[in-house]
């Protein structure tokens, strides 16, 4: 008992003597990722050295910085949609325009250190749309065909996956394939397409936030390139030169253009004779 009564002094010596720590604030969770239309939980948590009721201030960064807590209330957009426990944040049905950073700051002008700082940053996901598809609805053998698919709306932005006739199309294996997938584009290639393609195609786009969506399928014709019919073009037009090509000959060669360039001016009047050309000849008859 009298071992305890000698410490008790020094401990609360010590205690006097040691220093108080700042205002401190920090958050549990730097980056926060919720789905639009849910709730988003901001947190901030504070210590303060000797300031018994600090004021409070969140803001949102961006082009400017904004206010969403100042003075005790919520401002702009918050207004009417978001409580506050402490210094932690809820804002309710969060959507594209709420994603950002923000930052949460805490005065204590008691303190040594008056002001103190974390950051959040809230990332609102999106779960995929209908993707639009661009399916041609034919092609000529051997030719080279792209297929499209793509949803904007997504985020994080979607994969995609290809069917046809309900099948999935699986990511060519080969280096020499004869079509090619990519899945962050939404771009089926077809090198060189070939009858066997001809079908019904589709496309879905997911993102792991909600359930997948696919485009309604589109029929695309594979025929065969009609060689009659390019032959007989062919020779239309090799008849059509060559009939313009003797016509041009005969009438050169009968000097129809010859006579053209040679043809008198009908309209000529020769220039009048000079005075004194006149003079002597009048002389001359008397």
């Amino acid at each position: 008992m009298e071992g305890t009564s000698l410490y008790l002094p020094i401990v609360i010596l010590l205690m006097q003597c040691s220093p108080s720590v700042p205002v401190t604030v920090s958050t549990n969770k730097h980056k926060v990722e919720v789905r639009e239309f849910s709730d988003a939980v901001l947190s901030c948590t504070f210590h303060t050295e000797r300031e018994q009721d600090p004021r409070i201030e969140w803001k949102k960064k961006g082009k400017d910085v904004s206010f969403v807590y100042y003075g005790g209330h919520f401002r702009g957009p918050f207004e009417g949609r978001a409580t506050i426990n402490g210094a932690t944040v809820t804002l309710q049905r969060v959507t594209q325009e709420d994603a950002g950073e923000y930052r949460c700051e805490i005065s204590a002008p008691s303190d040594s250190i008056s002001l103190g700082e974390t950051n959040v940053t809230l990332k609102v996901l999106v779960p995929p749309h209908t993707p639009s598809c661009e399916i041609p609805s034919g092609a000529v053998t051997g030719s080279t065909v792209q297929l499209r698919c793509r949803d904007q709306q997504s985020i994080p932005p979607a994969t995609y996956s290809w069917f046809k006739d309900n099948q999935l199309i699986n990511p060519p294996r080969l280096p020499n394939a004869t079509y090619l997938i990519n899945s962050h584009t939404g771009i089926l290639e077809f090198k060189a397409v070939a009858k066997e393609d001809t079908g019904s195609y589709s496309c879905r786009a997911s993102n792991g936030v909600g359930p997948p969506m696919m485009c309604e399928g589109k029929h695309m014709t594979i025929e065969d390139v009609n060689v009659a019919a390019v032959v007989a073009g062919v020779l239309v037009v090799c008849l059509v030169i060559a009939v313009c090509g003797c016509g041009g000959f005969l009438l050169h060669r009968n000097g129809f253009f010859s006579r053209h360039r040679g043809r008198s001016n009908v309209n000529y009047i020769p220039p009048p004779q000079e005075p004194q050309d006149f003079k002597h000849t009048q002389s001359f008859m008397l």
